[in-house]
């Protein structure tokens, strides 16, 4: 029997014997009889466990916030309102002791604290909530994917190329960091395990495209990592990306598949995690599923880059960063278009080439490239897609202005020679999204354990 099987069928079980086995969340003890706030994790409400002297009252008084417990007992309804029923034990084992300092005390705790204590916080209930409402959204996104034939890739994580241009890579080596091998001076990768230098990736673009013109529609989802020293709220060394891939697309269809499978995410994760939702619009973000609803029922405008320059400079308002042609959108631009402006989620396209990777399509104005950056009220920037270079000499003439290592790259440039096609496709940061779908502003707290500059804790 588990905690939401009860929920789920409380009348089915009133007057009957059941046995649950989970950990004690709050013990109010008191001379006669106690109360037991207990929770196996499968239900976001904690079930009140009613006991006595009828019961093994003299050990279970014993038994400290955190323990792991056994409780039989019958479930009856409950005199308390607000409280649908309630567990009568008739006997209680201890399955795990607990001392009486368990840091997660039933008390409020900050976020910075329970950071420190990322092997215990799951068991709150606010940690709860995010981490269920993940685990569904995770699912979600595969569902979408698999309903509709993409073929899910499982990207590399060690690499030898740097999708984003950015070099900002960790490095995988087993050379002996003490005794590192030099030619002429230079680090001698030919002795190292790959006989090169080789990195831990920053996405799976590259490869997913490769997949993309074999079976047309294609998807990586996994963990990728940047070696950014920034220590912002929205960054973080190792976080997850969503990357589909789909042959035969152009832009306007990527933006059409972009909008179609965020509001069905969002739309699953309404359905299947009510409660958690509910607990993070009171405690977390107010109107926090209105939010939600809004973006499900309002179609996404679609403007140029150039446009949304021209609305920020004609709006009136003082911005902290001026907006200007040819540079990128800040956070407060954003939210200008997004919340004021239009009040809808915004397409923003045909950015500037000279701000965007090397492997997006350049536009005929030879200025600005086939490149969408999606922006939703509330949050900002959620993902960001392109239509693909697919014309060779236009790839190899931009990556030679970028003085790139075509070598590294031999492969990608040859994609194109080999029944190259129109292909587009878009990039989510996961961590992202579950920001935008719980109200948590801290990347930190949407990880289950986060890695950033200084700290690789657990």
């Amino acid at each position: 029997m588990t905690d939401k099987e009860l929920f789920k069928n409380f009348k089915k079980y009133i007057n009957t014997e059941i046995t649950i086995e989970g950990w004690i969340k709050n013990h109010r003890k008191q001379k006669e009889f106690g109360f037991i706030s207990f929770s196996d994790g499968t239900f976001y409400t904690p079930i009140q466990v009613v006991y006595d002297k009828d019961a093994n009252f003299d050990e279970i008084i014993k038994y400290h916030v955190g323990c792991a417990i056994k409780v039989t007992g019958i479930v009856v309804e409950s005199p308390k309102p607000g409280q649908e029923f309630e567990l009568r034990a008739k006997k209680v084992e201890l399955l795990g002791d607990c001392p009486e300092d368990y840091p997660i005390q039933p008390k409020k705790h900050t976020r910075e604290f329970l950071r420190e204590q990322a092997y215990l916080r799951p068991r709150t209930n606010l940690f709860q909530a995010v981490f269920k409402i993940r685990s569904k959204a995770a699912f979600a996104i595969h569902k979408y994917f698999q309903d509709r034939e993409y073929v899910y890739l499982h990207a590399p994580l060690i690499t030898a190329s740097d999708a984003e241009g950015a070099g900002e890579m960790f490095q995988v080596t087993t050379l002996d960091l003490d005794d590192v091998p030099k030619d002429n001076g230079r680090v001698d990768y030919s002795k190292d395990f790959f006989g090169r230098r080789s990195s831990l990736t920053v996405s799976g673009q590259l490869q997913a495209e490769t997949f993309a013109l074999a079976f047309r529609k294609t998807y990586t989802f996994g963990p990728t990592f940047r070696a950014e020293e920034s220590n912002t709220k929205n960054h973080a060394s190792e976080f997850w990306m969503v990357e589909p891939e789909i042959a035969f697309c152009d832009l306007k269809e990527d933006m059409d598949i972009m909008e179609d499978m965020l509001k069905y995410v969002v739309k699953y994760v309404l359905k299947n995690c009510n409660e958690e939702l509910e607990f993070l619009d009171k405690f977390v973000e107010k109107g926090l599923i209105d939010k939600l609803k809004h973006l499900i029922k309002t179609k996404a405008i679609r403007i140029t880059h150039e446009q949304a320059i021209k609305y920020l400079l004609d709006s009136g308002k003082k911005f902290e960063f001026t907006p200007a042609y040819g540079e990128d959108l800040a956070r407060e631009h954003e939210k200008y278009l997004t919340e004021e402006k239009f009040n809808a989620p915004v397409f923003v396209y045909d950015w500037p080439k000279d701000i965007k990777a090397f492997y997006m399509r350049l536009n005929d104005d030879n200025k600005t490239v086939a490149a969408v950056d999606l922006l939703v009220p509330g949050s900002g920037e959620l993902m960001g897609g392109s239509q693909r270079e697919e014309r060779l000499d236009y790839l190899v003439r931009r990556m030679n202005e970028l003085k790139m290592n075509k070598d590294e790259l031999d492969w990608y440039i040859k994609l194109r020679e080999y029944g190259g096609c129109v292909h587009s496709g878009f990039g989510m940061g996961f961590e992202r999204l579950i920001m935008y779908l719980t109200g948590i502003e801290n990347i930190r707290d949407v990880i289950p354990f986060p890695r950033t500059p200084g700290n690789c804790d657990f």
